[in-house]
């Protein structure tokens, strides 16, 4: 039972490292878990974590330590596979073809966030959105997988968050520019034995929230989701490999995103994330993301004056 982490060394350099009972333990420079995976997977992973528990370069209070973004992922997908938060932000008769694929997109994998980093509003922005998920870490290379092999190539899950620009992904033919902004892994990757025992429907028992300002936005639960992620990184995986630390997100839990309350209730909604607000999301065993929204880059028109 691992939870891995990535955190600033006293030199300020990315280090790797296991949390036990609320204590970084450190490894040595030049290992990284990207770097452990590619070596050897989950048993590479296992044999560092021993070293680690028995021999820490240091260690560090989890409270205390600067929290870097978990692993910089060779492809990082993310699903939709909550139909809940579909009907939430489409009302009307779900689309077919969601219970015949599980959908994704291609995410940036250089635009990965710490778990307790601020987050910038995109540039031009007025519709800011949070995105509560869970991210699937791949351990083993693989390609055309079935469900049941696709299952066991995953090594572990962390809290995934995909922030969106609502008006820039619905309202301008610029969908992707809406997404690639940031994403937040972390604030740990735990390896599947730690959550097994709470097993349940196509996911696990475990609760999902996201609190603003300190005022709860959401409780939802992992169970709650419609494809497992056997069936969505076997899809993944059709006809192309995956590859050791690639990252796969579950897509949205049902009310995990401002957009569904704008949709349900727009009399009450109320408002998009603004410079100063303070988001925080959780999944049970596995950590919470503490963000501070700030305010966005200057944009620079094009030959168009857009």
């Amino acid at each position: 039972m691992t939870r891995w982490i990535t955190y600033a060394g006293p030199a300020g350099q990315d280090r790797a490292g296991i949390v036990l009972d609320g204590i970084v333990h450190g490894l040595e420079d030049g290992l990284s878990l990207r770097g452990l995976l590619e070596e050897g997977g989950a048993a590479a992973l296992a044999g560092a974590a021993e070293a680690a528990a028995q021999a820490p370069v240091e260690t560090v209070p989890y409270d205390d330590a600067v929290i870097r973004p978990l692993l910089r992922p060779p492809a990082l997908r993310d699903a939709m596979c909550f139909n809940e938060h579909i009907r939430n932000c489409r009302p009307g008769e779900l689309d077919p073809r969601h219970s015949r694929y599980p959908y994704f997109w291609f995410g940036n994998p250089a635009a990965i966030l710490g778990a307790r980093d601020d987050v910038r509003i995109f540039p031009e922005s007025e519709k800011f959105d949070y995105e509560l998920e869970i991210g699937a870490v791949i351990g083993t290379e693989g390609e055309n997988l079935s469900p049941e092999e696709a299952e066991a190539a995953i090594v572990g899950y962390t809290v995934f968050c995909d922030w969106s620009a609502r008006d820039l992904q619905r309202e301008r033919l610029v969908a992707i520019k809406g997404k690639d902004g940031a994403t937040t892994l972390g604030p740990v990757m735990v390896t599947k034995d730690e959550i097994e025992h709470r097993r349940a429907g196509k996911g696990f028992d475990l609760a999902m929230s996201v609190t603003r300002n300190g005022e709860v936005f959401t409780t939802g639960n992992w169970s709650s989701i419609d494809w497992s992620f056997g069936d969505i990184v076997s899809y993944v995986s059709r006809g192309t490999r995956i590859v050791p630390g690639d990252v796969i997100g579950s897509g949205t839990v049902g009310w995990g995103c401002l957009l569904e309350h704008a949709v349900s209730a727009p009399d009450t909604f109320p408002g998009w994330l603004k410079p100063g607000d303070r988001v925080e999301l959780e999944v049970e065993l596995i950590g919470r993301l503490q963000h501070r929204i700030t305010e966005p880059v200057p944009w620079h028109p094009l030959s168009s004056g857009f």
